[in-house]
């Protein structure tokens, strides 16, 4: 059964930073690449990037380019999420998945995920 944590959420200021970290277990880690997600009472879950299996690629969405950065340690089954300049409308909870064979598609149950709040 596959298992997701994530952790390292906060409170934090407008201009802050937080790092984000999500830990699976279940599959083979190394073999998917990974996603996180973010989800606010006004909106929809939404994409937020994407890290291919290895970490030699990856994507975001164009509201964090520039100011979030995703990572993955294939031996620890961990994906980071490094988040700067946060903004108030970065305030969400925020989530990982593994991605299906387009990168796109998230494949496992949802996580508890981790609230982010930023005060402007």
């Amino acid at each position: 059964q596959v298992h997701l944590v994530e952790s390292g959420g906060g409170l934090v200021q407008a201009g802050g930073s937080l790092s984000l970290s999500c830990a699976a277990s279940g599959r083979t880690f190394e073999w998917y690449s990974m996603g996180w997600f973010r989800q606010s009472p006004e909106k929809d879950r939404e994409f937020v990037a994407r890290i291919s299996r290895g970490g030699g690629m990856a994507s975001y969405a164009d509201s964090v380019k520039g100011r979030f950065t995703i990572s993955r340690d294939n031996a620890k089954n961990t994906v980071y999420l490094q988040m700067n300049s946060l903004k108030p409308e970065d305030t969400a909870i925020y989530y990982c998945n593994t991605l299906d064979n387009t990168g796109n598609a998230p494949l496992d149950p949802w996580g508890q995920g981790t609230q982010v709040t930023v005060s402007s």
